[in-house]
């Protein structure tokens, strides 16, 4: 598996952002799918991120993560691409 994300203390918070497909973001599977990010992430709040066609993002999970971030352009989010065995 291989996925984008990304890892950010930011305000004293360490919180963990993860791109999925947009009907992720809207599937009865959403919360195990959170879940299943925390293998890589470790026990941290899992935000979920998904792009439209015109590359606008949406966030889900926790409220205050999710408000801080659509403050902010995605160019400054310290974007990696992660491979898992």
């Amino acid at each position: 598996m291989s996925f984008d994300g990304a890892l950010i203390k930011e305000q004293g918070v360490t919180f963990a952002i993860a791109v999925v497909k947009p009907y992720v973001l809207t599937s009865p599977e959403k919360e195990s799918i959170r879940l299943g990010f925390m293998r890589y992430f470790g026990n941290i709040p899992i935000i979920l991120m998904a792009q439209n066609q015109k590359g606008i993002p949406t966030y889900d999970g926790r409220k205050d993560i999710v408000r801080f971030l659509a403050n902010i352009h995605p160019s400054r989010i310290p974007w990696r691409h992660y491979t898992a065995t």
